[in-house]
Protein backbone atom coordinates (compact mmCIF):
# COMPACT_ATOMS: atom_id res chain seq x y z
CA UNK A 1 0.00 0.00 0.00
CA UNK A 2 2.90 2.35 0.81
CA UNK A 3 4.05 1.49 -2.36
CA UNK A 4 1.25 2.45 -4.50
CA UNK A 5 0.74 5.19 -2.54
CA UNK A 6 4.29 6.89 -3.31
CA UNK A 7 3.98 5.99 -7.00
CA UNK A 8 1.26 7.50 -7.20
CA UNK A 9 2.44 10.70 -5.22
CA UNK A 10 5.50 11.10 -7.84
CA UNK A 11 2.99 10.72 -10.99
CA UNK A 12 1.03 13.48 -9.04
CA UNK A 13 3.91 15.91 -8.46
CA UNK A 14 5.17 14.83 -12.15
CA UNK A 15 2.03 16.05 -13.90
CA UNK A 16 1.44 19.31 -11.73
CA UNK A 17 5.18 20.43 -12.82
CA UNK A 18 4.06 19.81 -16.49
CA UNK A 19 3.08 22.72 -18.17
CA UNK A 20 1.12 21.99 -21.77
CA UNK A 21 1.04 25.03 -24.12
CA UNK A 22 -2.89 24.60 -24.22
CA UNK A 23 -2.79 25.37 -20.67
CA UNK A 24 -6.11 27.08 -19.36
CA UNK A 25 -5.43 29.69 -17.85
CA UNK A 26 -8.04 31.17 -15.32
CA UNK A 27 -7.67 35.32 -15.02
CA UNK A 28 -8.96 36.99 -12.14
CA UNK A 29 -7.96 40.76 -13.13
CA UNK A 30 -8.36 43.35 -11.00
CA UNK A 31 -6.17 46.14 -12.54
CA UNK A 32 -3.85 47.16 -15.32
CA UNK A 33 -1.28 48.87 -15.64
CA UNK A 34 -0.25 51.07 -19.01
CA UNK A 35 3.16 51.63 -20.44
CA UNK A 36 3.97 53.96 -23.54
CA UNK A 37 5.42 52.60 -26.45
CA UNK A 38 4.56 55.50 -28.60
CA UNK A 39 3.51 58.71 -27.93
CA UNK A 40 2.74 60.97 -31.17
CA UNK A 41 0.48 62.82 -33.23
CA UNK A 42 -1.21 59.81 -34.63
CA UNK A 43 -4.45 57.60 -35.40
CA UNK A 44 -3.81 54.17 -34.79
CA UNK A 45 -6.76 51.82 -35.84
CA UNK A 46 -4.56 48.57 -37.47
CA UNK A 47 -1.47 46.96 -35.31
CA UNK A 48 -0.58 43.18 -35.27
CA UNK A 49 2.48 41.40 -33.37
CA UNK A 50 4.91 39.53 -35.35
CA UNK A 51 7.39 37.74 -32.86
CA UNK A 52 8.79 40.56 -30.44
CA UNK A 53 7.97 42.84 -33.02
CA UNK A 54 4.75 45.90 -33.14
CA UNK A 55 3.68 46.67 -36.52
CA UNK A 56 1.08 49.55 -36.72
CA UNK A 57 -0.36 51.63 -39.53
CA UNK A 58 -2.41 54.99 -38.72
CA UNK A 59 -3.18 58.38 -40.54
CA UNK A 60 -1.48 60.58 -42.91
CA UNK A 61 -0.08 57.76 -44.44
CA UNK A 62 2.40 56.98 -41.02
CA UNK A 63 3.32 53.06 -40.78
CA UNK A 64 5.74 51.37 -38.25
CA UNK A 65 7.43 48.57 -35.88
CA UNK A 66 8.38 49.16 -32.36
CA UNK A 67 10.86 46.38 -30.79
CA UNK A 68 9.39 44.85 -27.50
CA UNK A 69 12.37 43.50 -26.28
CA UNK A 70 14.86 46.25 -27.00
CA UNK A 71 14.80 50.02 -28.17
CA UNK A 72 14.42 49.60 -31.83
CA UNK A 73 11.80 51.59 -33.39
CA UNK A 74 11.13 51.98 -37.44
CA UNK A 75 9.01 54.71 -38.74
CA UNK A 76 7.82 55.53 -42.59
CA UNK A 77 5.40 57.38 -44.18
CA UNK A 78 3.87 56.55 -47.63
CA UNK A 79 2.87 59.89 -49.67
CA UNK A 80 1.20 59.19 -53.33
CA UNK A 81 -0.02 62.16 -55.45
CA UNK A 82 -1.13 64.53 -52.20
CA UNK A 83 -3.32 61.71 -51.46
CA UNK A 84 -4.73 62.29 -47.68
CA UNK A 85 -3.66 58.26 -47.17
CA UNK A 86 -5.35 56.62 -43.91
CA UNK A 87 -4.39 53.00 -43.24
CA UNK A 88 -6.80 51.16 -41.09
CA UNK A 89 -6.10 47.50 -42.01
CA UNK A 90 -3.13 45.39 -41.38
CA UNK A 91 -2.23 41.36 -41.83
CA UNK A 92 0.72 39.92 -42.61
CA UNK A 93 2.95 36.15 -43.82
CA UNK A 94 5.72 35.02 -42.70
CA UNK A 95 7.76 37.24 -44.93
CA UNK A 96 5.75 40.76 -45.14
CA UNK A 97 3.45 42.94 -44.16
CA UNK A 98 0.07 44.40 -45.66
CA UNK A 99 -1.21 47.69 -44.67
CA UNK A 100 -4.63 49.25 -46.59
CA UNK A 101 -5.74 52.29 -46.50
CA UNK A 102 -9.67 53.62 -46.17
CA UNK A 103 -11.31 56.22 -48.66
CA UNK A 104 -10.62 56.51 -52.34
CA UNK A 105 -8.24 55.34 -53.87
CA UNK A 106 -8.12 52.57 -51.80
CA UNK A 107 -4.02 51.89 -51.83
CA UNK A 108 -2.92 48.35 -50.46
CA UNK A 109 1.35 48.11 -49.82
CA UNK A 110 3.45 45.24 -49.49
CA UNK A 111 6.05 46.05 -46.73
CA UNK A 112 9.44 43.76 -46.12
CA UNK A 113 9.61 42.62 -42.44
CA UNK A 114 13.10 44.90 -42.42
CA UNK A 115 10.73 47.87 -43.52
CA UNK A 116 13.07 48.49 -46.35
CA UNK A 117 10.84 48.12 -49.13
CA UNK A 118 7.27 49.12 -49.79
CA UNK A 119 5.07 48.28 -53.31
CA UNK A 120 1.67 49.11 -53.79
CA UNK A 121 0.24 46.14 -55.20
CA UNK A 122 -3.43 46.88 -55.69
CA UNK A 123 -5.38 50.54 -56.36
CA UNK A 124 -9.00 50.68 -56.67
CA UNK A 125 -10.56 54.29 -57.69
CA UNK A 126 -14.19 54.46 -56.99
CA UNK A 127 -16.43 57.28 -54.91
CA UNK A 128 -17.98 54.63 -52.83
CA UNK A 129 -14.31 52.53 -52.12
CA UNK A 130 -14.24 51.98 -48.59
CA UNK A 131 -12.20 49.20 -47.28
CA UNK A 132 -12.42 48.08 -43.40
CA UNK A 133 -10.57 44.92 -42.51
CA UNK A 134 -7.99 42.83 -43.89
CA UNK A 135 -6.61 38.98 -42.60
CA UNK A 136 -4.46 36.32 -44.42
CA UNK A 137 -5.35 32.15 -43.61
CA UNK A 138 -1.70 31.38 -44.48
CA UNK A 139 1.45 32.89 -46.50
CA UNK A 140 -0.77 32.62 -49.64
CA UNK A 141 -4.24 33.15 -49.47
CA UNK A 142 -5.73 36.28 -48.00
CA UNK A 143 -8.66 38.55 -48.04
CA UNK A 144 -9.90 41.89 -47.56
CA UNK A 145 -13.54 43.34 -47.00
CA UNK A 146 -14.94 46.81 -47.35
CA UNK A 147 -18.25 48.66 -47.76
CA UNK A 148 -19.89 48.07 -51.21
CA UNK A 149 -19.79 50.23 -54.32
CA UNK A 150 -22.49 47.66 -55.49
CA UNK A 151 -24.99 45.49 -53.76
CA UNK A 152 -22.63 43.38 -52.00
CA UNK A 153 -19.75 44.11 -49.47
CA UNK A 154 -16.09 44.48 -51.54
CA UNK A 155 -13.64 41.95 -51.08
CA UNK A 156 -10.36 41.36 -52.63
CA UNK A 157 -8.17 38.20 -52.59
CA UNK A 158 -4.59 37.18 -53.05
CA UNK A 159 -3.57 33.48 -54.06
CA UNK A 160 -0.03 34.41 -54.72
CA UNK A 161 1.19 35.42 -51.17
CA UNK A 162 -0.28 39.44 -51.17
CA UNK A 163 1.33 40.08 -54.76
CA UNK A 164 -1.72 40.45 -56.53
CA UNK A 165 -4.72 40.50 -56.13
CA UNK A 166 -8.39 40.58 -57.20
CA UNK A 167 -11.82 41.98 -56.82
CA UNK A 168 -14.42 39.50 -56.20
CA UNK A 169 -17.74 39.81 -58.53
CA UNK A 170 -21.47 40.83 -56.82
CA UNK A 171 -22.40 37.24 -57.95
CA UNK A 172 -20.01 35.55 -55.71
CA UNK A 173 -20.93 37.56 -52.60
CA UNK A 174 -23.94 37.73 -50.36
CA UNK A 175 -26.08 40.71 -50.86
CA UNK A 176 -26.37 43.94 -48.56
CA UNK A 177 -29.44 45.56 -47.16
CA UNK A 178 -29.37 49.28 -48.12
CA UNK A 179 -27.73 51.00 -45.76
CA UNK A 180 -25.34 48.49 -44.51
CA UNK A 181 -21.67 48.45 -44.37
CA UNK A 182 -18.64 47.70 -42.07
CA UNK A 183 -17.03 49.51 -39.63
CA UNK A 184 -13.50 50.70 -40.11
CA UNK A 185 -13.19 50.86 -36.17
CA UNK A 186 -10.12 48.38 -35.04
CA UNK A 187 -9.70 46.14 -37.74
CA UNK A 188 -11.69 43.40 -36.19
CA UNK A 189 -15.36 42.97 -38.16
CA UNK A 190 -12.96 40.15 -40.58
CA UNK A 191 -12.46 36.71 -38.47
CA UNK A 192 -10.96 33.70 -40.02
CA UNK A 193 -10.31 30.88 -37.99
CA UNK A 194 -8.74 27.63 -40.47
CA UNK A 195 -10.97 27.92 -43.22
CA UNK A 196 -13.36 29.73 -41.45
CA UNK A 197 -14.58 33.21 -42.04
CA UNK A 198 -16.70 35.40 -40.34
CA UNK A 199 -17.99 39.16 -41.55
CA UNK A 200 -19.45 41.45 -39.15
CA UNK A 201 -21.83 44.23 -40.36
CA UNK A 202 -23.51 47.63 -38.81
CA UNK A 203 -25.74 50.50 -39.98
CA UNK A 204 -29.28 49.47 -41.31
CA UNK A 205 -28.78 46.24 -41.05
CA UNK A 206 -26.38 44.29 -38.45
CA UNK A 207 -25.74 40.84 -39.13
CA UNK A 208 -23.20 37.90 -39.22
CA UNK A 209 -21.86 36.52 -42.80
CA UNK A 210 -19.99 33.04 -42.21
CA UNK A 211 -17.80 31.21 -44.63
CA UNK A 212 -16.61 27.52 -43.99
CA UNK A 213 -14.63 27.69 -47.52
CA UNK A 214 -12.14 30.69 -47.35
CA UNK A 215 -15.09 32.86 -48.54
CA UNK A 216 -16.13 30.56 -51.76
CA UNK A 217 -19.78 30.08 -50.58
CA UNK A 218 -21.97 32.40 -47.38
CA UNK A 219 -24.35 31.72 -44.94
CA UNK A 220 -25.99 35.09 -43.23
CA UNK A 221 -27.38 35.13 -39.69
CA UNK A 222 -29.33 38.03 -38.16
CA UNK A 223 -28.13 39.49 -34.69
CA UNK A 224 -29.99 41.19 -31.91
CA UNK A 225 -27.58 44.67 -32.07
CA UNK A 226 -29.04 47.45 -32.31
CA UNK A 227 -29.38 49.12 -35.54
CA UNK A 228 -31.35 50.77 -38.02
CA UNK A 229 -29.54 53.91 -38.07
CA UNK A 230 -26.14 55.11 -39.85
CA UNK A 231 -23.72 54.69 -37.08
CA UNK A 232 -25.47 51.49 -35.41
CA UNK A 233 -24.54 47.92 -35.16
CA UNK A 234 -21.46 45.89 -34.96
CA UNK A 235 -18.28 47.47 -35.20
CA UNK A 236 -15.70 44.51 -33.75
CA UNK A 237 -15.86 40.56 -33.42
CA UNK A 238 -13.57 38.17 -32.33
CA UNK A 239 -13.97 34.19 -31.84
CA UNK A 240 -12.53 31.84 -29.08
CA UNK A 241 -12.64 29.11 -31.80
CA UNK A 242 -15.28 27.53 -34.43
CA UNK A 243 -17.66 28.01 -31.78
CA UNK A 244 -17.32 30.62 -29.39
CA UNK A 245 -17.59 34.48 -29.99
CA UNK A 246 -18.63 37.63 -29.31
CA UNK A 247 -19.83 40.74 -30.82
CA UNK A 248 -20.02 44.20 -29.75
CA UNK A 249 -20.50 47.85 -31.08
CA UNK A 250 -23.74 50.07 -30.08
CA UNK A 251 -24.35 53.39 -31.17
CA UNK A 252 -21.85 55.92 -32.03
CA UNK A 253 -23.94 58.56 -31.54
CA UNK A 254 -24.32 57.70 -27.82
CA UNK A 255 -21.17 56.07 -26.48
CA UNK A 256 -22.65 55.60 -23.02
CA UNK A 257 -25.37 53.26 -24.74
CA UNK A 258 -24.63 49.85 -23.14
CA UNK A 259 -28.16 47.59 -23.77
CA UNK A 260 -28.07 45.69 -27.06
CA UNK A 261 -24.20 46.25 -27.50
CA UNK A 262 -22.84 43.16 -27.03
CA UNK A 263 -23.85 39.28 -27.68
CA UNK A 264 -22.84 35.87 -28.22
CA UNK A 265 -22.71 32.79 -30.08
CA UNK A 266 -21.83 29.17 -28.66
CA UNK A 267 -22.62 27.45 -32.23
CA UNK A 268 -20.16 29.45 -34.66
CA UNK A 269 -22.37 32.61 -35.27
CA UNK A 270 -25.50 31.00 -36.13
CA UNK A 271 -27.22 32.26 -33.65
CA UNK A 272 -26.87 35.23 -31.65
CA UNK A 273 -27.96 36.34 -28.21
CA UNK A 274 -27.68 39.48 -26.33
CA UNK A 275 -25.88 39.77 -23.14
CA UNK A 276 -24.84 42.15 -20.14
CA UNK A 277 -27.72 44.51 -20.61
CA UNK A 278 -27.46 47.62 -19.60
CA UNK A 279 -24.24 46.64 -17.58
CA UNK A 280 -20.63 47.18 -18.08
CA UNK A 281 -19.08 48.70 -21.23
CA UNK A 282 -20.88 51.28 -24.00
CA UNK A 283 -19.79 51.63 -27.50
CA UNK A 284 -16.49 49.14 -28.11
CA UNK A 285 -14.58 49.34 -31.12
CA UNK A 286 -12.17 46.38 -30.50
CA UNK A 287 -12.67 43.13 -28.31
CA UNK A 288 -10.51 40.16 -27.98
CA UNK A 289 -10.54 37.03 -26.17
CA UNK A 290 -7.33 36.18 -23.83
CA UNK A 291 -5.47 33.40 -24.85
CA UNK A 292 -5.58 30.56 -23.34
CA UNK A 293 -8.88 31.29 -21.42
CA UNK A 294 -11.39 28.67 -22.35
CA UNK A 295 -13.58 31.29 -23.97
CA UNK A 296 -14.20 33.04 -20.78
CA UNK A 297 -11.75 35.75 -20.46
CA UNK A 298 -12.51 38.71 -22.51
CA UNK A 299 -11.08 42.30 -23.00
CA UNK A 300 -13.19 45.41 -24.64
CA UNK A 301 -11.66 48.80 -25.59
CA UNK A 302 -13.79 51.78 -26.53
CA UNK A 303 -15.51 54.90 -25.61
CA UNK A 304 -16.36 53.99 -21.83
CA UNK A 305 -12.46 52.86 -20.99
CA UNK A 306 -11.05 49.25 -21.01
CA UNK A 307 -13.45 46.45 -19.35
CA UNK A 308 -12.39 42.42 -18.63
CA UNK A 309 -14.77 39.76 -18.33
CA UNK A 310 -13.80 36.78 -16.71
CA UNK A 311 -17.17 34.65 -17.33
CA UNK A 312 -17.50 34.61 -20.91
CA UNK A 313 -19.50 38.25 -20.85
CA UNK A 314 -21.46 38.16 -18.24
CA UNK A 315 -20.24 40.44 -16.11
CA UNK A 316 -17.50 43.14 -16.47
CA UNK A 317 -15.26 45.03 -14.43
CA UNK A 318 -13.92 48.54 -15.92
CA UNK A 319 -10.11 48.53 -15.69
CA UNK A 320 -9.47 51.70 -16.91
CA UNK A 321 -11.03 55.00 -17.51
CA UNK A 322 -8.77 55.77 -21.11
CA UNK A 323 -11.35 56.68 -23.53
CA UNK A 324 -8.85 56.84 -26.31
CA UNK A 325 -7.96 53.47 -27.14
CA UNK A 326 -9.26 52.15 -30.75
CA UNK A 327 -7.55 48.24 -30.78
CA UNK A 328 -5.90 45.66 -28.84
CA UNK A 329 -3.87 42.61 -29.42
CA UNK A 330 -2.75 40.29 -27.20
CA UNK A 331 0.70 39.00 -26.70
CA UNK A 332 0.06 36.48 -23.92
CA UNK A 333 -2.67 35.62 -21.27
CA UNK A 334 -1.47 38.77 -19.43
CA UNK A 335 0.37 41.15 -21.38
CA UNK A 336 -1.49 43.13 -24.88
CA UNK A 337 -0.64 46.23 -26.80
CA UNK A 338 -3.84 49.06 -27.84
CA UNK A 339 -3.07 52.00 -29.74
CA UNK A 340 -5.56 54.86 -30.31
CA UNK A 341 -5.52 58.32 -30.23
CA UNK A 342 -1.81 60.22 -30.01
CA UNK A 343 -0.06 56.44 -28.51
CA UNK A 344 0.65 53.03 -28.66
CA UNK A 345 0.72 51.46 -25.07
CA UNK A 346 1.35 48.24 -23.69
CA UNK A 347 -1.04 46.81 -20.69
CA UNK A 348 0.11 44.68 -18.21
CA UNK A 349 -2.71 42.98 -16.90
CA UNK A 350 -2.66 42.12 -13.02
Amino acid sequence: MKNIFFSLLIISVLCSCSVNKNTIYNSQFTQVSIDTLLNEKISCRAILVDNNKLWYAANNGNYGFISLNSSEKFQANINKENYKIEFRSIAQTSKDIFILSVGNPALLYRISKEGDKSELVYQENNDKVFYDSMQFFNDNEGIAIGDPTEDCPSMIKTNDGGKTWKKIPCDKLPKFADGEAFFAASNTNLIIKKNNVWMVSGGKKSRVFYSADKGNTWEISETPIVQGQTMTGSFTADFYNENIGFIAGGNYEKLEQNFQNKAITNDGGKTWKLIAENEGFGYASCLQYLPNSDGKSIVTVGATGIYYSSDGGEKWKQLSADKDLYTIRFIDNKTAIAAGKNKIVKLNFK
